[in-house]
């Protein structure tokens, strides 16, 4: 049985964000480099404070060991070791970040591999588009600018803290693990919970207007052909300001969440000069212990208060590292079947097939047919009646309910994958071409084909005399989609495709419906030529399509009859 989409919550953060840092792999030698230098460095970038603090305890008469000499020389070395560990830090977190974009680029081609066909013909090709370049350079901040500085502020907290507690005074040590929690901690998980749904509705407005505004620059033709220019751009104008009502509510989120982050840091900086003031009336400390543990705390948030600062970038990072992830494990709708049999076909027997895309409605029910090496078997019926999907489960895009489908002795399910698609090519009624040549275009189906076989091919596809036409003949560009040939002559190049692949069934999904009657007939010709080297199953509502098919099957309303002299049986 197929699989059943079932609609999920999102995943929480903490969720997200260990599916993030488990994707760094072999990289975590570079992250761990990048925290320790990251906080070394903020710890340097203290001790320059510290030191100055000390130098001024010691104007005032404080007992310092340290002579101005060493102060001053300790500083400026402090001040040229941050420089270096802060180049060595952002170095590393950008290394790791750009690495590990390619890797989930690579990762979401492979999972659209594995999904392909069946789950993405329900999908947006806006959206995924956008979920390849917004998304994953959206992840970038979250692993450039996230996992790092989350690790440091812990790092430098609790060496602040050791060196508060154990130096000058515990009461100082308490001040700033009051603030640390606060900035750090309480003000982010706040922020974060303020901002989630408009991150996430960011997030998926974003990706809906992509998908619009994409499908709208690609259909600009029959757009303007229909006079409909001036109510798909109050559409786009409409969806655009949508997008930036989302935005706006966001950005303001995120301008308060500053605001009160700053004020908090401003109110633990007033309350450890108080405490400082406090232990020197009292006796507890003398006046410089108490500069240098003012210093201190107030220098030490620079870490937490980065952390403050996650929550606006992380609502976008988390929506997006959700699909990502969403997209990574999703399960496709059939699994590829390994070390079973392979086979060399001969004949395809389909008995009492059923399917349904959905439990409520059933496309194919108790379809039979039979079709051999060397004939032409026809399948015709009306639009949606279910004569595509049966050709796609006869390359197992999609797992059958119940029945048959035997390629000899074997089932479907019981054939490797590998083998199925080796001895089984179909050629749908759109043919994508690459924005590559032709020459490049044809050899998809066979790398190392020779151009006696590819001239051979695009004769049989009736497409070599248009292409030998060409300024650059097999070298001519086909541009983006496709863009510089008509439908027919790229409909004609992806038929030269499939008798260039040489598979020994070739299942044609309208081969003809782009061409004029002319080239229909050479078409046909050339397949009627062709049989005796492979079968050919041949989808098509057109009559004159039928006329050289060898035994004609007729689907209505999911059932399926073989035709004889123009009559069902």
């Amino acid at each position: 049985m197929k699989e059943k989409v079932s609609s999920k919550s999102r995943r929480s953060g903490i969720k997200i964000m260990s599916g993030l840092i488990v994707l760094i792999g072999s990289l975590a030698y570079a992250m761990v480099f990048a925290v320790v230098n990251g906080t070394l460095g903020f710890l340097s970038a203290m001790s320059i404070t510290a030191l100055g603090a000390a130098g001024i305890a010691k104007a005032l008469g404080a007992g310092v060991a340290l002579s101005y000499g060493w102060i001053i020389g300790l500083a400026i070395a402090c001040g040229v070791i941050r420089g270096l560990l802060r180049f060595a830090e952002q170095y590393l977190n950008h290394f790791i970040a750009f690495r590990l974009l390619a890797v989930l680029r690579n990762k979401i081609f492979i999972a659209l591999r594995r999904l392909c066909p069946a789950k993405l013909e329900s999908k947006q090709k806006g959206s995924i588009i956008a979920m390849i370049t917004a998304d994953i350079e959206t992840l970038e901040v979250f692993y450039a600018h996230t996992v790092s500085p989350v690790c440091i502020a812990v790092a430098v907290s609790l060496t602040v803290l050791a060196v508060l507690t154990f130096a000058l005074s515990p009461y100082f040590a308490l001040v700033a693990l009051l603030g640390y929690l606060t900035v750090g901690v309480i003000m982010p998980l706040i922020s974060s919970s303020k901002m989630k749904t408009d991150g996430v509705n960011y997030r998926r407005e974003f990706s809906q207007f992509n998908a619009f505004y994409m499908d709208s620059i690609k259909g600009i033709k029959d757009i303007v052909l229909h006079n409909a220019g001036e109510k798909r751009m109050n559409e786009v104008g409409q969806r655009s300001g949508n997008l930036l009502v989302h935005a706006k509510r966001l950005k303001n989120k995120t301008a308060y969440s500053q605001v009160v982050t700053e004020v908090c840091v401003s109110f633990f900086t007033v309350i450890a000069a108080a405490v400082g003031v406090i232990l020197v009336a009292t006796g507890k400390t003398d006046i410089g212990k108490a500069i240098v543990g003012v210093v201190i705390v107030t220098g030490s948030f620079g870490p937490v208060i980065a952390l403050s600062a996650l929550p606006g970038n992380l609502t976008q990072t988390f929506a997006g590292g959700d699909r990502v992830l969403d997209l990574i494990a999703e399960k496709p709708a059939v699994l590829p079947v390994e070390n079973k049999k392979d086979f060399d076909f001969e004949s395809v027997e389909v008995k009492d097939l059923c399917f349904g895309y959905d439990d409520t409605a059933r496309v194919l029910q108790d379809v039979c047919l039979h079709a051999e090496k060397g004939e032409i078997v026809g399948i015709t019926g009306d639009s949606g009646s279910g004569k595509s999907t049966l050709l796609k489960l006869l390359l197992r895009f999609w797992q059958k309910e119940s029945g048959e489908i035997m390629y000899g002795d074997s089932d479907i399910d019981e054939i490797n994958t590998s083998s199925l698609l080796d001895n089984v090519t179909m050629v749908s009624q759109t043919t994508y071409l690459f924005d590559d040549t032709i020459e490049e275009n044809l050899r998809i189906a066979k790398r190392d084909a020779t151009r006696e076989e590819i001239d051979e091919a695009c004769k049989r596809a009736s497409v070599y005399e248009f292409i030998q036409s060409l300024p650059e003949g097999y070298g001519q560009k086909t541009g983006s989609l496709g863009e510089n040939f008509s439908a027919g002559e790229k409909q004609r190049i992806g038929l030269a495709r499939a008798f260039l692949r040489g598979s020994k069934l070739i299942l044609l999904d309208e081969p003809t419906s782009n061409v004029d009657s002319i080239n229909e007939g050479i078409i046909l010709k050339s397949l009627k030529d062709g049989k005796k080297d492979a079968g050919i199953i041949l989808v098509s509502h057109r009559e004159s399509t039928m006329a050289i098919a060898d035994r004609v099957y007729r689907i209505e309303n999911g059932k399926i009859s073989e035709v004889t002299n123009g009559r069902q049986k």
